[in-house]
């Protein structure tokens, strides 16, 4: 963020207090010294409005209209206009998706929320030669991409930041019982656990138990497959859950009996989970989370002490009354490689130009911390250890330290 965006963004944070992310767009700045703003342009945002995934796509809305609210909606000197478009769950929904915003006249991409969708639109972006930065969906199998680049994560790197962290932490003949969704987002992130658990002669000697994909699971839809896991006596408990899923899996784990640790990608404890497993000073559920133990890990944490971060969180704070998650974040990242990459190009930016100008961005600073494309356009960068603690007198995650970087 350069200094000048910083002072705007002071401004804002300002602002924000008594008017609304609103006002954000058109706070008034002595501008004298800047240059006229440039031609204007479209950006195509790809989110799900309705379903299980909705919330993700929410904070995805969010995080880039933050950075928009903090630059005076523009993306490297010109005035943006974010044209939304229904994801669906589907290669289907995501091609109309992609087919209506290229009608559109978009100069690039954003957002996906599923790798389903993202694996489908796959051919009709490269063919389109307009750029896709992705910031949520991010399957190990999307290789040898020209114009897809994603500002998450590959779904491989947080099971193999928490598989080094547990073959250094874990006795070698602990037990590790492992859960996850049906489908390839599960199994990406258990592969990452099997590589960076499996050497020096450990092994993971507990076959996977995948679940179905449950939109909206109910009371007791997992204890079939816990009390199968629980019969082998598990040391640890490592899952693949978010949202709704997690909410239960973490409910129904304890109504069977586990008293052990729970490992997981951060996805776990993301959004709104933490709340709805709160259940007060008096609770069991936070008792035993205490007493037990939730540890994930992730590329983010809102408590992260970095300049960056503290603009964005804090703005992020006043607008919705929230904390940011990796999702916000992850969205906000993407406008800021577009913005860094559009300013490259300056002039009438081209999808094209836009293209070769994000792989000489360089280095980002970011909320996470600074991270940079490598060459199969994912960010190298930091995975954090979070515990879940009391921060004040509510659930919170709490980072506790540097996992590893990967990418």
């Amino acid at each position: 963020m350069s200094l000048m965006n910083r002072r705007r963004a002071l401004q804002l944070l300002a602002a924000l207090g008594t008017t609304g992310l609103a006002a954000g767009c058109g706070f008034g700045t002595d501008t004298a010294d800047e240059a006229e703003p440039g031609s204007p342009i479209k950006i195509g945002l790809i989110v799900p409005g309705s379903g299980p995934n909705k919330v993700v796509g929410d904070e995805i809305t969010n995080g880039f209209q933050l950075f928009l609210a903090l630059n005076d909606g523009q993306l490297g000197g010109h005035p943006v206009t974010l044209v939304p478009a229904e994801e669906g769950d589907t290669a289907k929904t995501g091609q109309a998706a992609v087919d209506r915003l290229l009608k559109e006249g978009v100069l690039a991409l954003t957002g996906v929320v599923s790798s389903v969708v993202m694996s489908g639109i796959r051919d009709a972006v490269e063919q389109a030669r307009v750029p896709l930065i992705g910031s949520n969906a991010s399957p190990i199998s999307l290789q040898s991409v020209v114009y897809i680049w994603r500002t998450s994560y590959v779904l491989n790197e947080p099971g193999e930041a928490l598989g080094q962290y547990l073959r250094q932490t874990l006795d070698a003949s602990s037990r590790i019982a492992i859960f996850g969704t049906q489908g390839q987002s599960s199994r990406d992130v258990i592969d990452g656990l099997r590589k960076g658990y499996e050497q020096g002669g450990r092994r993971l000697t507990e076959d996977p138990i995948f679940t179905p994909d449950y939109p909206n699971p109910g009371k007791g839809v997992y204890s079939g497959p816990i009390t199968k896991a629980l019969g082998r006596h598990p040391d640890a408990v490592f899952c693949h859950y978010s949202g709704a899923q997690a909410v239960q899996f973490i409910k129904q784990l304890y109504a069977q009996g586990y008293r052990g640790p729970i490992y997981a990608p951060g996805f776990l404890t993301e959004g709104t989970v933490l709340s709805q497993l709160d259940d007060g000073e008096k609770g069991e559920e936070r008792a035993l989370i205490q007493e037990c133990g939730i540890e994930t890990a992730l590329n983010y944490s809102a408590d992260l002490n970095n300049t960056a971060n503290r603009v964005f969180a804090s703005a992020y704070r006043k607008a919705h009354n929230a904390s940011p998650t990796t999702f916000a974040m992850a969205s906000y990242d993407a406008a800021q490689v577009l913005d860094k990459a559009i300013r490259l190009v300056g002039g009438n930016p081209t999808p094209q130009q836009v293209n070769l100008a994000l792989g000489k961005i360089g280095q980002v600073d970011s909320p996470r911390g600074a991270w940079q494309f490598n060459q199969p356009r994912t960010p190298q960068q930091k995975w954090y250890l979070r515990k879940v603690q009391l921060d004040g007198r509510l659930l919170s995650n709490v980072v506790i330290s540097e996992l590893a970087t990967l990418g």
